[in-house]
């Protein structure tokens, strides 16, 4: 069961020579006297346990409310989250936006699928409502480690900026910059961004984040883990010193205690558990297979009905399985780092609305993927580490939902597999299964594939789209605004990393 917990403590800032306050008002007001925040405060030793002690509070936090008609937030907010059917919040939700939409500092740890991006959007969006921003000086800035993540915010959040009339941009790398330095030159209020592209684009003189006012890092624990860490602190550094931070991520560890202590003030902290990786809505279960018996196991997996995600550890596997499973009938994709950012995006939509059933991927699907009624997730090539199992099994049992995850462990994994399983706070059910058994169908849904070869064709309106262009049409691509429909925006990771 999974226990959410609202840390308030009273205890003296961590930074030395500086004195912390709070400062509440109506919601969209800015703040002042926040105190300075010294460049140079240093990462505290490392521990042996992966969490990081997290910081103490002076001010008390307010009361989680019931309804985000309790919230002090503009009606329009009010009334499209009731238009999309969204009216009790989720936990982290409910504890984090009474507090946010004062102007608090906000630490947020929420399992995969708890309702982060919410929990800071609306916030967001609400104390940037009513304002307008000059040209190539966003208000709000929401930065993200990877095109997908920056795709699944950007399509999460465009109805409410709408509501509000904000102008909602996502700046990426992967796709041509000139859209985006349009959309900046035309002025656009809140910008979702990765570190890299970002980065350049203030570089060449397009954008300035001197009045940014609010600022949210999203999977702050990936960015340090993909080596943005010099990019987002440079980044961090040009947001408006007195202006409002809030860090949000699925794991804390020792990688995200410099963002923390150096840039959040007298923050409301809210943990889920972290073992709340392991949902009550969730099923774990390792199977042992055979190596030589591994390829048909998972071909007879992904020849299930309904969607499923595959993960392998390198997108070379990736392709080869995504090969032997079109030949073997099952309507297959990859999706890696090495595929362009078009060709990602379109796999995606692809996958989302069933044109492709069976998700072949890397890592690079492990976050800021959503996709409605996911409910299996494989791990043909068990992860490494505890953290990459949680984020690849939160892609299913999302929102409430119920989903299994299902790790392959061949004999020279178990021993550290199970290692892994006991830090990711995960008790799973063990079977020995082979392929065509009927414990593997009882609990993948596993059968035999059809045997005959298919070719994935691009979607019709896609094929429209192209047949228009080639006529001269003057078809032109959809951009990255959040003025497009979820799903088809050509954009989604940043900048520089490895994914």
């Amino acid at each position: 069961m999974n226990r959410t917990v609202n840390r308030v403590f009273s205890t003296r800032d961590g930074n030395a020579g500086s004195e912390k306050s709070s400062h509440f008002g109506s919601q969209g007001a800015s703040r002042s006297g926040r105190p300075a925040r010294s460049g140079g405060s240093s990462v505290r030793s490392a521990r042996s346990q992966a969490e990081f002690s997290l910081p103490g509070t002076i001010s008390p936090a307010l009361p989680a409310v019931e309804r985000f008609a309790d919230l002090d937030m503009p009606g329009a907010l009010v009334a499209a989250l009731g238009s999309q059917g969204v009216t009790v919040p989720f936990p982290i939700q409910a504890a984090t936006l009474p507090n946010s939409l004062c102007g608090r500092d906000v630490l947020g740890r929420g399992r995969t699928g708890s309702g982060k991006t919410l929990a800071f959007g609306l916030a967001l969006l609400a104390r940037t409502a009513g304002r307008r921003a000059e040209p190539g000086r966003p208000l709000a800035l929401i930065l993200v480690p990877t095109r997908e993540l920056a795709q699944q915010v950007t399509d999460a959040l465009t109805p409410y900026a709408r509501a509000v009339h904000l102008r909602l941009t996502a700046i990426v790398g992967g796709v041509p910059a000139g859209r985006q330095t349009a959309a900046l030159r035309n002025g656009s209020e809140v910008l979702v961004a990765t570190p890299g592209r970002l980065k350049d684009l203030i570089d060449q003189g397009h954008c300035r984040l001197d009045q940014v006012v609010v600022t949210v890092l999203d999977e702050a624990d990936q960015m340090t883990d993909m080596g943005f860490m010099p990019q987002v602190t440079a980044l961090l550094d040009q947001v408006s010193p007195t202006g409002q931070r809030m860090l949000f991520s699925a794991t804390l560890d020792r990688n995200v205690d410099l963002l923390v202590r150096r840039y959040l003030n007298d923050p409301v902290v809210h943990s889920v558990d972290p073992s709340a990786g392991a949902v009550t809505t969730m099923e774990h279960h390792v199977l042992h297979v055979h190596g030589a018996d591994k390829r048909a196991a998972t071909t007879e997996i992904a020849a299930r009905h309904g969607r499923v995600i595959l993960f392998l550890d390198t997108k070379h596997a990736v392709d080869r399985l995504t090969e032997h499973l079109l030949h073997s009938g099952v309507r297959a994709a990859a999706l890696h780092g090495g595929k362009s950012q078009p060709q990602r995006t379109r796999t995606l939509a692809q996958f989302k609305t069933g044109h492709v059933s069976v998700l072949v991927a890397t890592n690079v699907a492990a976050r800021g993927i959503h996709v409605d009624n996911l409910d299996l997730v494989v791990n043909v090539d068990p992860p490494t580490d505890p953290k990459d199992y949680l984020h690849r099994g939160g892609r299913t049992a999302r929102a409430g939902q119920s989903g299994s995850v299902v790790t392959l462990v061949t004999p020279s994994q178990r021993r550290s597999m199970t290692r892994l399983m006991a830090a990711a706070g995960v008790v799973p059910q063990t079977t020995q299964v082979r392929a065509g058994e009927e414990a593997l169908h009882r609990i993948t849904g596993a059968q035999a594939p059809s045997g005959i070869p298919v070719v994935i064709a691009a979607p019709p309106a896609e094929r429209r789209r192209k047949r228009a262009a080639a006529s001269g049409g003057g078809y032109r691509p959809a951009s990255m605004t959040g003025r497009v429909p979820a799903g088809l925006a050509a954009s989604a990771c940043g900048g520089r990393g490895p994914s």
